[in-house]
């Protein structure tokens, strides 16, 4: 596969995380760590979090996503 098309994909694919509608209301995203590493991989996934302030979790096989750029306080 050209290496252009596979960076489109990618980007594409962090899109449509990004673009869901718990996102957009602050809310949580959850993926499969699985998937993001056949999709984008654990790197661009992290960058694009920083990128937007948000703050992103491993938690056994997922990543959970917290789509709000205040802070987060971990109760127990």
């Amino acid at each position: 596969m050209n290496q252009h098309v596979r960076i489109v994909e990618n980007e594409i694919w962090l899109a449509q995380i990004f673009s869901a509608l718990s996102v957009r209301k602050g809310g949580v995203v959850r993926r499969k760590i699985f998937d993001v590493e056949r999709k984008v991989g654990r790197k661009a996934l992290e960058l694009e979090v920083r990128r937007r302030g948000f703050h992103l979790f491993e938690c056994g096989k997922q990543f959970v996503i917290f789509c709000d750029k205040n802070d987060v306080i971990m109760i127990c």
